[in-house]
């Protein structure tokens, strides 16, 4: 399908930051997608949290099946809307990559940890992951990706740190837009993390159908599934009702952004970046909706006693590791020790804690909860 006159075009694209010769079979987002999927950084995924500590199932989401998620609900929405596909399953499967482990409680923690030190950002920090702490390439640190796909992983940014980033910074500056496949992604990246948590939190027991039919979105799809198919298993209900809440919110949001490109009088990327709001968006009766349902998602899921008891937990690993390390950068493994020495004498004690910071994010789950038993229990001396 031909690209739209407001999609990016890797043709008129600011490129890489170091310049390379154009791939032979493949496009450009095409070859960012293929470095990130080989990354260490994405294999790590499979082991970091979305809501539920790694080893209490296996069959909940992880942040690498979430990726997955969102990547194949945004593809679906960038080919009818004539966008690039392939730079939207690049920036969807990159999102994450410089998420702690523990899901947002490890960041919460860790970005207490830094406040000090300039804080901590899981946006930022995929970008820095695929900019400087990927180090395959002889002839360049990090991954080297285009600009689009750097941009796209950059969803949010405090102005402070815009400043030190160039060119991706820049529009946190001057108040633009990014490209519409990143805004694409960032709404593909709801969609997928509200439902699926539905899923998990009724497959948790820790939210019940009875619950979730006080809100609107949830109930309305519900009772089409209960008319439709009459008594089924609750197991049944819950795929049945959430693949339509899916189905419901890609449409809207497809649908509504086409018009709205139609009214602002879109016709290239410049229009685009020119907005002063995002033109992907939902109609204003599904927005609410769907604000409904975060809302109550983060009162009775995220906030469930079970999922803050572990959490809790969770987050003093982070803070008891990054005291540690911060204290003494040798217990790190010898490339973190040395990036801390370096950083340290360019950057004083805020470099030092940049690095104990992304030996901390770069951690899964269960290599945290193994990096705290060998430092603090006194019964494991190796």
């Amino acid at each position: 399908m031909p690209l739209a006159a407001y999609a990016v075009d890797e043709r008129r694209s600011r490129g890489r930051r170091h310049p390379e010769p154009a791939p032979g079979h493949r496009s450009e987002y095409q070859r960012d997608r293929d470095r990130i999927i080989h990354s260490a950084a994405f294999r790590r995924l499979e082991y970091k949290t979305q809501v539920f500590v790694n080893h209490e199932g296996d069959l909940f989401r992880t942040r690498l099946t979430h990726s997955i998620e969102v990547a194949q609900i945004a593809r679906t929405m960038a080919r009818t809307l004539g966008l690039n596909e392939d730079l939207c399953e690049a920036v969807s499967l990159a999102h994450d990559l410089g998420h702690t482990p523990f899901g947002h409680a490890g960041q919460d923690a860790l970005n207490a940890c830094m406040k000090p030190y300039g804080g901590f950002e899981h946006n930022a920090q995929s970008l820095r992951v695929v900019d400087e702490l990927e180090d395959k390439y002889a002839e360049f640190r990090g991954l080297n990706l285009m600009f689009d796909t750097r941009e796209g992983i950059l969803k949010h940014c405090s102005l402070a740190r815009a400043r030190l980033l160039g060119d991706v910074g820049e529009r946190f500056l001057n108040r633009t837009q990014p490209s519409l496949e990143a805004q694409l992604a960032n709404r593909a990246d709801e969609i997928a993390y509200n439902n699926h948590d539905i899923d998990d939190g009724l497959r948790a027991r820790l939210l019940t159908i009875e619950q979730l039919r006080e809100v609107p979105l949830f109930r309305r799809h519900h009772d089409e599934v209960l008319a439709r198919y009459g008594t089924i298993s609750a197991k049944q209900q819950r795929h049945e009702t959430t693949r339509r809440i899916i189905n419901t919110l890609v449409v809207d949001l497809t649908e509504t952004s086409r018009r709205t490109l139609e009214r602002a009088g879109v016709r290239s990327i410049e229009d685009v970046r020119a907005m002063h709001q995002p033109l992907i968006r939902f109609s204003e009766a599904l927005e609410e909706e769907n604000e409904a349902l975060k809302r109550f998602l983060r009162e009775h899921l995220y906030r469930h006693p079970q999922v803050h008891r572990i959490m809790v937990k969770a987050q003093r690993v982070v803070r008891e590791l990054f005291a540690a390390f911060l204290a003494d950068p040798r217990l790190m493994p010898p490339d973190f020790h040395e990036s801390a020495r370096r950083l340290e004498a360019v950057e004083g004690e805020s470099g030092r804690a940049r690095a104990v910071a992304d030996y901390i994010a770069g951690m899964t789950d269960r290599f945290a909860l193994d990096e705290y038993e060998r430092l603090f229990d006194p019964r494991r001396l190796r």
